[in-house]
């Protein structure tokens, strides 16, 4: 089997140089005295209580209630021999204590003095390696992609900085080093593939090598284990943007004498019924242009049209010819109506508007793996002068993203802009009122050259069992499944037990109407937890046993969890067993798929004595770790198919779901599955013979397996359906989505968490301990505290006292030096505002830039250790150690119907 991947596009070591370790070892000696002289203190402030008490002298009195006092708060005495001669006087002992208090005191006392220049020059040190590492190519790289104006800024910012790196930034300067840090961050500590930033490798599970025979006397070599080394050469593929193409072919269809040469279609499924025409209407939302990430949102319901006679000619002439251009269609209603162009286009716009009339050619595809070339290709189709001078015209953009991935930083701003530009001007000429261009017209993805591969036999001795029976778990958490339940709850109220369904159409638009919109209006409000953390029941209207089920794993998952919580004793980790696990997963059988191929984001951490494999997301389906990368590596397209064939149960097919056209790049992919499934008003990408129409479907409700099968006529076998794209099915429009109910796709977010109450909470921050089943790590250490608790820069206060409360903070609750921090309630705009941020509590650009985060008195921040740390990285290249993570599937045993029911 093979895996994907990802891997953080500079070395860990990057970032070390940003630290300031003589000020964090500084902090940490000041600390240690300020420990040591306390503890020093207590006992005096002990011995000179007692000789308080025993003194008679008002006037030495008062001065021993201020000494002692200010021993209790471990403030140096102005005059401290004066006060150490009396003491000293009136007991020697007493006066020892004092004496070693005050050593411990003004060490301490110089110690300190010492923060403000170390702290101050290493800071300047740091931004100037800031400055070296803002020319880092893979950094630089994706910078055009990701923020363009920032791309602009950092070479001015990087002079300036350069010129006094000791000198504190203005505030535009301010902002732009937070978002260069933030950037370096992302490519040096996260796994998030975009661009340069993070890279993706293909990788292979291999048998360890045979050893070499060995005397005795040598000491034989280590196995290969989970370690693998990454290319240092990667591959950049650059995409153009979909939606910039989509705009390009909503200005040529509201272009009249170009909409006149376009050929049309009627709407795919669309059928008569009675005195109406029946057809699945689609509502395009266009996305907002002006934010990074953009897609077009789509929408659709079965919609209906009355039947006349002029309409039923129309159709009466498609279903005659196929498809037409738009103006020989406006010909022919002029002539069949006897009535004028202008009357007859206004019927025809309406129709194109109620999507009944459709321009199918000029869309987006999931197999377009070269979406501008195919765009370009479908063009020169509609074989008119303006269409192949406008696809020749599309060349320079061709040029443009063909040049893009070997570009330097500078190259690749001025080839974004000539993009932008040229999209604009086309759009211009072709009349279209206002050139419409999304802010990201590009993207890339890089591919890091050759195979990594690790040990099958390590890995599965380390994580087969374990992530086994993880996935026995996940059902409960699967934001999918009751969905599930509830459409097969549904089918069997309408069709009884053993009932047959073949109006897919019909099925889903009641099931929607009749019910499932208003459930899930009811339900909008639902939280898994109420306020005092007890768990919220699935809303049951039909009486389903299943649900009941499922809540009765989810309550067992929460008493045992609580049950090992009350039990951690403030210990660092806690571990599920296998009676945890078996007695949860009992209570799922019911509602378990019997066929659920699944994936794992994972990242090692290659501890000596006790490696570990961190679970980082866990999805249901087939092939995704790897669809959105196929374009990347030659024949990976056809060897996931092969493979797709294998563990296909048998007497069954696996069919994509496509969800229609193509609105974001996330989307696009090879062929993976050997039929696809054509829902209404989509036009199939593969051979007649591998599409199955929705008229060609059926469900059947199967008695001995208690479960609903897709089944496709003409094949005579059950169909599985298949997503394989990135965009989050919840987001697909209604027909696809109700599809998906029919197939092993799942979400299932593992939040072990849920419901626990928190420990009490020292000094405002409560903590929870690592979590994990064998190897598998379900949940990493974490800290949450308020903003109040935390030791935010005061206006005014120095830096070396900032960063000295942030290293008590980080002492008194024992974390470590990298964490991961979400701060909630922010503020923050965007998509990265809920997201993990990497804080490295060495470094005071770091610091600074996290406490930038805080928008609100009333964000609350979760720390998260960062699990594999430094020295636990089990991925190299040639310059240090990477973040990575693996994209694994653990695809099921195939299995005949008959032998999964057993």
């Amino acid at each position: 089997m093979p895996f994907m991947l990802r891997a953080a596009g500079l070395p860990v070591e990057t970032v070390r140089e940003l630290r300031c370790p003589d000020s964090r070892r500084w902090a940490d000696d000041v600390l240690d005295l300020a420990d040591t002289s306390h503890a020093t203190g207590e006992t005096v402030a002990d011995l000179l209580h007692a000789l308080i008490g025993e003194n008679d002298d008002e006037s030495c009195r008062r001065t021993l209630l201020k000494l002692r006092r200010e021993v209790f708060n471990n403030r140096l005495p102005k005059d401290a021999e004066t006060v150490l001669a009396l003491v000293s006087d009136l007991d020697p002992a007493a006066g020892r204590a004092l004496a070693d208090w005050l050593t411990a005191r003004r060490l301490l006392a110089d110690r300190q003095a010492e923060g403000a220049g170390l702290l101050a020059a290493e800071t300047g040190r740091s931004r100037l390696a800031l400055c070296r590492l803002a020319g880092e190519q893979r950094l630089r790289g994706g910078l055009p992609l990701a923020s363009p104006s920032l791309d602009a800024q950092v070479d001015a910012y990087a002079r300036l900085t350069a010129a006094d790196p000791e000198a504190r930034p203005d505030k535009k300067r301010r902002k732009i080093e937070r978002s260069l840090l933030s950037y370096l961050y992302r490519t040096a500590c996260k796994t998030s593939p975009f661009s340069t930033f993070t890279g993706v490798a293909l990788g292979e599970f291999t048998e360890d090598p045979e050893l070499p025979e060995q005397s005795e006397q040598s000491e034989r070599p280590e196995r290969p284990g989970l370690r693998t080394e990454l290319a240092e050469e990667w591959d950049g593929y650059a995409r153009i943007n979909v939606v910039a193409l989509g705009r390009l072919a909503e200005a040529v269809i509201a272009d009249p004498a170009r909409r006149a040469d376009l050929p049309v279609a009627l709407a795919s499924g669309w059928g008569r019924d009675a005195d109406q025409v029946r057809y699945v209407r689609r509502w395009v939302t266009a996305g907002d242009d002006d934010t990074a990430v953009t897609f077009d949102a789509i929408k659709d319901r079965l919609f209906f049209l009355r039947r006349s006679g002029t309409l039923e000619r129309l159709l009466g002439l498609f279903e005659q010819r196929g498809t037409l251009r738009y103006g020989e269609l406006t010909s022919w209603l002029v002539d069949d109506q006897n009535a004028d162009a202008e009357e007859c286009e206004q019927y025809l716009q309406t129709l194109l508007d109620l999507g009944m009339v459709q321009v199918p050619c000029l869309r987006t595809e999931v197999h377009h793996e070269d979406p501008l070339r195919a765009f370009q290709a479908a063009l020169r189709d509609i074989d008119r002068p303006w269409a192949d001078a406008l696809a020749t015209r599309l060349d320079a953009l061709a040029s443009c993203v063909d040049r893009f991935v070997s570009a330097d930083p500078a190259e690749r701003r001025g080839l974004l802009e000539e993009l932008r530009t040229e999209l604009r001007t086309i759009q211009e000429e072709l009349r279209a009122e206002q050139g419409k261009v999304p802010q990201t017209v590009l993207y890339e993805d890089a591919a890091a050259r050759g195979t990594v591969s690790l040990s099958a036999r390590a890995w599965a001795e380390l994580a087969a069992e374990p992530l086994r029976a993880v996935e026995r778990l996940l059902p409960a958490f699967d934001l999918t499944l009751p969905q599930r339940i509830l459409f097969k709850g549904f089918f069997l109220a309408r069709y009884g037990r053993g009932g047959h369904c073949g109006d897919l159409l019909k099925l889903v638009h009641d099931f929607h109407e009749d019910f499932f919109d208003q459930y899930m209006s009811f339900t909008a409000g639902r939280t898994t937890f109420d306020a005092e953390g007890r768990y919220v029941p699935e809303e049951n209207w039909l009486g389903l046993p299943e649900l009941k089920a499922l809540d009765t794993a989810r309550l067992a998952f929460v008493e045992r969890m609580r049950a090992l919580w009350d039990a951690a004793g403030g210990r660092d980790e806690i571990a599920l067993d296998d009676d945890f696990v078996a007695d949860v997963a009992g209570e799922l059988d019911s509602v378990t798929p019997r066929f659920a191929p699944m994936s794992h984001h994972l990242q090692v951490a290659d501890r000596a004595g006790d490696p570990l494999i961190v679970l980082n997301r866990s999805y249901g389906g087939l092939s995704f770790p790897f669809s959105r990368f196929t374009h990347c590596f030659d024949g990976l397209d056809d060897r996931l198919l092969e493979q797709s064939t294998v563990i296909c149960p048998k007497d069954a097919v696996f069919a994509e779901v496509t969800g229609g056209p193509v609105t974001t790049n996330l989307n696009l992919h090879g062929r993976l599955t050997e039929y696809e499934i054509v829902g209404p008003g989509e036009t199939g990408t593969l051979a007649p013979e591998f599409q199955l129409r929705l008229d060609d479907l059926f469900i059947e409700h199967d008695e001995q397996e208690d479960r609903l099968v897709l089944c496709s006529a003409r094949l005579g076998r059950e169909v599985i359906p298949v997503y394989l794209g990135y965009l989050v099915p919840l987001a697909l429009p209604e027909l696809p989505r109700a599809l998906l109910l029919l197939s092993p796709t799942s979400m299932a977010p593992l939040n072990v968490w849920g419901g626990i109450p928190e420990g009490e909470p020292t000094a405002g921050v409560t903590a929870r301990p690592r979590v994990r089943h064998g190897s598998i790590v379900l949940s990493r250490r974490s800290w949450s505290a308020p903003v109040s608790a935390l030791p935010i820069q005061a206006p005014g206060g120095s830096d070396a006292d900032w960063f000295l409360g942030w290293h008590r903070f980080r002492r008194t609750h024992h974390l470590p030096g990298q964490v991961f921090a979400t701060v909630s309630d922010s503020g923050a705009r965007g998509a990265t505002g809920a997201k993990p941020q990497y804080v490295d509590f060495d470094s005071p650009l770091s610091l600074a830039a996290f406490e930038a985060l805080i928008k609100s008195d009333q964000a609350r921040v979760v720390f998260r250790e960062m699990l594999p740390d430094e020295d636990g990285l089990h991925v190299r290249s040639e310059r240090g150690h990477h973040v990575a993570e693996l994209a694994v599937e653990t695809p099921p045993t195939p299995l005949t119907r008959k032998e999964n029911a057993s």
